[in-house]
């Protein structure tokens, strides 16, 4: 009997992630492992693939995590160190039971965790709880456990140059793509290499102390050096990975950053033309310009939940071919798997600019200029977080009653109203709420941030910074 007690704080809603040496050991990652096999045993299975990203701490974690799996009768295969969505590659092409990708994503070099997949599917939210309840239970080891390496890159890449088709067009262009130091490095080094164009490769090399920049593509801190060498190479546009390569930010020829809900309407083009009146998939963050271009289009937008789980679940659901977040996570389903990767998603754009002689920068000067505010993140304790936010749903239902407003409860609260749209709804990842608000000008978007003010403090949200400066 293997039995094991996680600490509370590491089991998250779409991934397991802890502070090395802290809340997250190499014997949290054993039972991870064994834990596993007891779920893919219970459902007749018997292989996982597994893969890291390029922390410090990764090859320990893989270690244990390996051995728990196959002390629970796993047949494990380990494809060694890249991206995250090369995992996925490999889960998909080896029809696993279940795929294990140790990764503490964007976070700082002290994170590391687990993204998990289980039958092709998101293993999150009440999963990894019942993980961590069976573990704690104790669950049995088993024999015939195994293991084996698996060098699956040139499979990968031979899948991403096959999706990309014929790029000639774009064969006198300039591209720059920052890696930043994290998993998705030498992957790009080879695509790249194989790509016609001039492509200018900042931080390939893989370092998990990431001395570069933070490695967060959609966070504007880390995209001066991108925007730097945009402009010195003259280049079309820059593209940045996240630290584990599931996420894309992009910056176009005059030095803009583009939102992930803008990216996503970009690329609907090409998937409307093969995909007539498909629904096309954003987060709930997603401004109504992006949506827009979708339905000009002859698509049909729709709102989900925020998280890659959630959108990965979606769009097998509905069958659609594309969905997007605002934090830059991208699903294609088209001529793909459906899962985010950041690797895929600049290829996609490649092609589209390829395809339509229309660039990001050209489809970026043609929108309708937005008046929003970036994702705020607003200080509430993690008791109160679920709770404010239903509060402030049941008093914005009574505008909606009253025929003054819209409202969308997919995901917190979402209220559309004559002057645009606001948000709020409880961050899954800290004690936080997260709030954004889109206006037809500046004076209606000025209106709507105070509405989310004035929602929360009658739901009996406290301001912590105004306390705190008492």
């Amino acid at each position: 009997m293997i039995k094991h007690d996680f600490d509370p704080t590491i089991l998250r809603a779409y991934d397991i992630r802890g502070i090395i040496d802290d809340t997250l050991t190499g014997d949290d990652a054993y039972a991870i492992g064994a834990g596993f096999a007891a779920i893919i045993r219970a459902r007749g299975g018997k292989t996982v693939v597994i893969g890291r990203d390029g922390r410090l701490s990764s090859p320990m974690l893989s270690e244990h995590l390996a051995k728990g799996l196959t002390d629970g009768g796993m047949a494990v295969t380990d494809i060694g160190t890249g991206p995250t969505p090369m995992l996925y590659f490999a889960d998909r092409i080896s029809d696993a039971d279940g795929a294990v990708q140790i990764t503490g994503s964007h976070n700082p070099p002290q994170y590391n965790g687990f993204k998990m997949v289980l039958g092709h599917q998101p293993f999150f939210d009440d999963d990894i709880q019942a993980l961590g309840k069976a573990m704690a239970e104790g669950v049995e080891s088993a024999d015939g456990g195994s293991y084996q390496p698996m060098d699956i890159e040139q499979q990968y890449l031979d899948a991403l140059l096959g999706y990309a088709g014929d790029l000639s067009a774009i064969g006198h262009m300039a591209f720059v793509w920052d890696c930043g130091n994290g998993a998705a490095g030498p992957m790009v080094e080879r695509l790249t290499a194989a790509l016609p164009g001039a492509h200018h490769v900042l931080f390939s090399e893989i370092d998990g102390t990431f001395p570069h920049h933070h490695p967060d593509p959609v966070d504007p801190e880390t995209l001066h050096l991108l925007r730097q060498a945009v402009t010195d190479h003259d280049a079309v546009i820059g593209i940045g990975f996240d630290g584990d390569g599931d996420r894309i930010g992009l910056i176009d020829a005059k030095g803009r950053q583009v939102a992930g809900d803008v990216l996503t309407a970009y690329l609907s083009g090409g998937v409307l033309r093969r995909h007539p009146g498909a629904e096309i998939i954003f987060d709930i963050k997603s401004s109504l310009v992006a949506l827009d271009q979708v339905s000009a289009r002859g698509g049909r937008p729709q709102l989900w939940k925020t998280g890659h789980s959630h959108m990965k679940t979606r769009l097998k659901e509905i069958s659609a071919p594309l969905a997007g977040e605002m934090s830059g996570h991208l699903f294609i389903a088209d001529g793909w798997y459906g899962f985010d990767d950041a690797l895929l998603a600049a290829v996609a754009v490649l092609k589209e600019m390829a395809e339509t002689g229309q660039d990001i920068t050209q489809f970026g000067d043609a929108l309708p200029r937005v008046f929003a505010t970036p994702e705020m993140r607003i200080p509430c304790l993690e008791s109160e977080k679920f709770g404010l936010v239903d509060a402030v749903a049941n008093a914005a239902r009574s505008e909606t009653d009253a025929g003054i407003s819209e409202a969308n409860t997919i995901d917190g609260i979402r209220v559309t109203n004559d002057d645009g749209w606001w948000l709020i709804r409880a961050s899954n990842t800290g004690a936080e709420l997260v709030a954004r608000a889109e206006g037809k000008d500046e004076t209606a978007l000025n209106r709507l941030q105070d509405t989310i003010y004035q929602h929360l403090r009658a739901a009996g949200w406290q301001d912590q910074s105004s306390q705190e400066g008492s």
